[in-house]
């Protein structure tokens, strides 16, 4: 019997341990797997909050179901029955520049109608396939990538606004390489990203005519996905699936070698032994407890970044509202210095997220060009969430219902360099025997990438019990 412990119960550790104990099963492995999690929780980010009707997600509100991994996960744990899929209205999303809402074009000709980037900005844009793709093997900032191939209108008003969306980030210091690894293959297997879109749209259109079911040519698509109740009945499901049950409010302080695996020290003194050790925890949180083991690796864990985020949940009677929710929301272009990033309309991309007849809106406000909105005050908090939303959707009256959440360390930041210090760390790990790290600090940030890092430190824990 090999013992296991997964440090850390948001999303990324429940599912490695469920996908160890599944594959241990299958290959006839003996494991006794424990689940250890530093609050009185499980989920970590993930969180629904029900309250007065509404549907709060206190992190992330879903994932798209264009990946089969979290969708498989659903399926192992039989909670894909509950899966609820976003309406039509999520596939209007908007930017807000030049103090208006721009529906974000979906195709080429919706494009070259928009009134979003101007014609020099289009002209601008489609010179694109005139740049000579980069190859000096640079790790490129979003931001320098952004005005090489685009320009710099579409950086303030296409590129900055999905940095913000998805990592809270700031374009001038994020890593294109790392942060949209397939954009930055696009460039340099295709010299371009038009002429990467005009060969895969062909290839797309010959494999629709061989009968072949194909992804969209622009990019990945899918459709957001939560579940009735929110986004935490995945976390649920898959704590409730462990062969133990998850151990909470045990904080690991530190890692120790040992003959034969390692011994994990908890805040209130005491101990467990393990001879496989997986970190699920936040990349600062596993540095605090490498440091006595490896203040190598502790060190680059360290240098990982975290974004600040304010969540501000906001309830209205629908008909205080004068603007049209059918949408999934907008965000805010960089030149436009809104208070918050964005603000989704939660009630219009899920039912059941707010009472009948009112709406609830979820914006964000700080990241990465915002840090200091984490110390605001609460009144000073939806305060500015107001103005933004009186200037932006012409809400002129105090919400209903208010509830805001605030992460000091939401979001890790993949900034430049951030490739060669996983490549730095692996070495380090690679000392260490039995000992992984997996999380969003590393393959990606969103649920989807969560779940397929889970699933390949699974196999390589189940390939390690098969050798030994």
């Amino acid at each position: 019997m090999t013992r296991i412990v997964v440090i850390g119960a948001g999303i990324s550790g429940l599912s490695t341990a469920f996908a160890i104990e599944r594959l241990a099963s299958e290959a006839g492995l003996e494991v006794e797997t424990q689940v250890v999690e530093k609050l009185d929780r499980t989920g970590g980010k993930i969180h629904s909050i029900q309250d007065q009707g509404y549907v709060c997600e206190w992190g992330p509100n879903g994932f798209l179901d264009s990946k089969p991994m979290t969708l498989e996960l659903c399926d192992k744990l039989n909670i894909d029955g509950q899966l609820l899929r976003s309406n039509d209205n999520a596939r209007k999303r908007f930017i807000y520049s030049e103090k208006k809402l721009h529906r974000l074009p979906e195709n080429g000709p919706a494009f070259l109608k928009s009134p979003l980037i101007s014609w020099r900005g289009k002209i601008r844009l489609a010179g694109e396939m005139l740049v000579p793709k980069r190859t000096d093997g640079v790790d490129e900032t979003l931001a320098d990538f952004g005005r090489r191939r685009l320009g710099a209108e579409a950086l303030n008003k296409l590129i900055a606004p999905m940095v913000s969306g998805i990592f809270a980030g700031d374009p001038e210091t994020m890593s294109v390489k790392s942060c949209f690894p397939k954009i930055h293959s696009l460039e340099q297997e295709h010299g371009g990203l038009i002429k990467a879109m005009i060969k895969l749209a062909k290839k797309k259109k010959a494999e629709e005519k061989e009968g072949k079911v194909v992804a969209s040519a622009a990019g990945p698509g899918g459709v957001l996905t939560s579940f009735i109740e929110g986004i935490q009945e995945l976390s649920d499901g898959a704590a409730k699936a462990l062969s133990r049950e998850v151990r909470t409010e045990a904080t690991v302080t530190n890692i120790e070698k040992k003959e034969g695996g390692y011994l994990l020290h908890l805040e209130d003194g005491s101990h467990l032994e393990a001879e496989v050790v997986v970190s699920a925890a936040p990349a600062y949180a596993a540095a605090a407890m490498l440091d006595e083991l490896d203040s190598g690796a502790a060190e680059l864990l360290r240098g990982i970044p975290y974004a600040t985020m304010n969540v501000i949940c906001f309830g209205y009677q629908l008909d205080k509202i004068k603007y049209d929710l059918n949408g999934f929301g907008y965000l805010n272009a960089k030149a436009e210095g809104c208070n918050t990033l964005g603000t989704l309309w939660d009630s219009s991309i899920f039912p059941n997220r707010a009472p009948e007849g009112h709406a609830l809106l979820r914006s964000m406000m700080g990241g990465g060009t915002n840090p200091g909105a984490i110390e605001l005050s609460e009144d000073e908090v939806k305060a500015k969430t107001m103005d933004d939303l009186k200037q932006i959707m012409g809400i002129d009256v105090e919400p209903d219902f208010v509830r805001i959440f605030r992460h000091r360390k939401a979001i890790p930041q993949y900034v430049v360099g951030h490739g060669e210090r996983l490549q730095q760390l692996d070495e380090k790990m690679a000392q260490h025997p039995g000992l992984f790290l997996t999380g969003n600090a590393f393959g990606g940030v969103g649920l989807n990438d969560c779940v397929n890092s889970s699933n390949l430190t699974a196999e390589k824990v189940i390939e390690l019990l098969k050798a030994r």
